[in-house]
C-alpha cells in the first residue's frame, strides 16, 4: 500500500492564493458506481472536517464491502491530505482520486473508491482513468457550496449575553460549547463576525484560519 502525506498546509493555501481559485466543498455526501471490463468501481464521495471523520467513514465504508478487492481513497481538508492505493500498483488509484478532488477546487472533501476485481486487468494507464472517472462523476453529480476565508475561535462570555451571542452566530458552525462559571464556544466564523463579536465577549482566542461556507 502506498500512502501519499502532506504536512505543508501553508504552502497550499498560498497556491490557492496565487492562482485565485474560488474554493468548494461538497453539499451531499453520495455513491457513483462505474463498470469496466467487469471490474466494479464504487466511490463514496462525502464532506468531512478532519482526518479521525475520515477514519470513521473508511471503517463504515469496508463493513459494508466487506468482500472487496480494494479501498482507495483521497482527502483533503483545511490542514492536511493523504491518499492511499491500498495494493493496487503505485500511484494507479490514490493520487488520481486526490488529483480529481482538487482539480475541482474541492477541499474539505473525502472519496474511497471500493474496487472489485472481474478478472481482466487494466494496465496502470487504465487503473488511472478508471479511478480519476468514477470520483470525477461522482463530483459531476454532487451539490457544491461555495467557501470563503474563515477562522476558528474561542470566545468566553457572560450569560447574561448568550441570547445576543446566539442570534450573531445564528448561521455560523459551533463546534462545541462549555457551561461553567461563564459561557465558551469553539466557532468557525469570519473575522467581520468577530469584530461584531468582540464587545460582547470577555476573552477570545484565534486558533487558525480555514474555510467555511459561504453565507
Amino acid at each position: 500500500m502506498v500512502i501519499f502525506n502532506n504536512y505543508l498546509p501553508f504552502i497550499f493555501l498560498l497556491y490557492i492564493i496565487i492562482i485565485g481559485d474560488i474554493m468548494y466543498s461538497i453539499n451531499n455526501n453520495l455513491f457513483y458506481k462505474l463498470e469496466i471490463k467487469n471490474s466494479k468501481f464504487i466511490c463514496y464521495l462525502f464532506k468531512i472536517n478532519d482526518k479521525d471523520e475520515f477514519d470513521d467513514i473508511l471503517k463504515y465504508v469496508k463493513n459494508e464491502y466487506k468482500d472487496a478487492t480494494h479501498y482507495c481513497y483521497g482527502f483533503i481538508t483545511d490542514n492536511y491530505q493523504k491518499a492511499s492505493d491500498d495494493g493496487e500498483p503505485g500511484g494507479t488509484a490514490g493520487m488520481p482520486i486526490l488529483n480529481s478532488i482538487k482539480s475541482n477546487n474541492l477541499i474539505n472533501t473525502g472519496a474511497i473508491v471500493v474496487r472489485y476485481f472481474g478478472g481482466i486487468k487494466l494496465g496502470a494507464g487504465g487503473l488511472v482513468r478508471a479511478y480519476s472517472k468514477c470520483v470525477s462523476e461522482a463530483i459531476k453529480n454532487s451539490s457544491l457550496i461555495e467557501l470563503i476565508n474563515g477562522i476558528n475561535v474561542d470566545i468566553e462570555f457572560s450569560y447574561n449575553m448568550s441570547k445576543d451571542i446566539d442570534y450573531i452566530l445564528r448561521n455560523y458552525e459551533i463546534i462545541n460549547k462549555e457551561f461553567n462559571d461563564s459561557i465558551k464556544y469553539n466557532i468557525n466564523i469570519t473575522e467581520k463576525v468577530l469584530e461584531e463579536l468582540k464587545s460582547k465577549i470577555i476573552n477570545y482566542s484565534i486558533n487558525g484560519e480555514i474555510y467555511i461556507e459561504k453565507k
